[in-house]
């Protein structure tokens, strides 16, 4: 086979390599001229977090509401979801604030901190990342609302976990039921369809950190 010569006087029409992309090895280019790349980009590349990504995506379609869900399901998630949202969460936290005394003042001083500073770390992270929500990037369908076009992190999730972990580490003896109401709220997300596992799990660890942290300075 014979290798098409490439003289000086070869017309770039006629060069039989001209149309191949230019090698990045051989022609870098400038640092000046690269643009940022968005964190969310950033993140994206990584092999871990594409497998992450995948098997949050694979629990999520095990877990989520199918369309042909019954009305008792949709209705019991629903109001679960609703019975644990953010402006639930807000009056828990501030009623107490308003009226009550001694610890369960101080619980509510705690919460009320413990839910400001986590749903502000949550709206950051947000508008960071972009994740879209899951019947943005599946063919799944939400079967609530949605407050806004981020998933990761919940900010239901990190709502609810904040008041309940305040008020479990204050009165232990609501621990259980407090934690497990707030865990099944979080889990209720993911059942209507507008959250993935790990959007939850997130919000509820930056609102444990954010309670542990705040009782610390308290």
């Amino acid at each position: 086979m014979t290798t098409p010569s490439l003289s000086a006087e070869t017309a770039p029409g006629d060069n039989p390599y001209h149309a191949l992309p230019n090698n990045p090895l051989q022609n870098p280019p400038s640092p000046h001229t690269l643009a940022p790349t968005p964190l969310n980009s950033l993140l994206m590349d990584s092999v871990l977090v594409h497998r992450l990504e995948h098997a949050d995506r694979e629990l999520f379609l095990r877990w989520v509401l199918a369309e042909s869900a019954s009305v008792t399901s949709r209705q019991f998630w629903t109001l679960l979801t609703h019975g644990g949202g953010v402006a639930v969460s807000v009056a828990f936290a501030l009623v107490p604030l308003l009226l009550a005394e001694g610890q369960l003042k101080v619980a509510a001083v705690q919460a009320a901190w413990a839910l400001t500073i986590s749903h502000l770390i949550v709206q950051v992270i947000k508008r960071n990342v972009e994740r879209e929500r899951p019947h943005q990037a599946i063919a799944t369908v939400a079967h609530v609302a949605i407050p806004d076009r981020f998933s990761f992190p919940s900010g239901h999730s990190a709502s609810v976990m904040s008041v309940a972990f305040i008020h479990a580490a204050n009165f232990h003896s609501l621990a259980v039921p407090m934690l497990m109401l707030a865990a099944l709220v979080g889990f209720s997300r993911v059942r209507l369809g507008v959250h993935y596992p790990g959007d939850v799990l997130v919000g509820q660890l930056i609102a444990i950190a954010t309670g542990v942290a705040v009782r610390a300075l308290w």
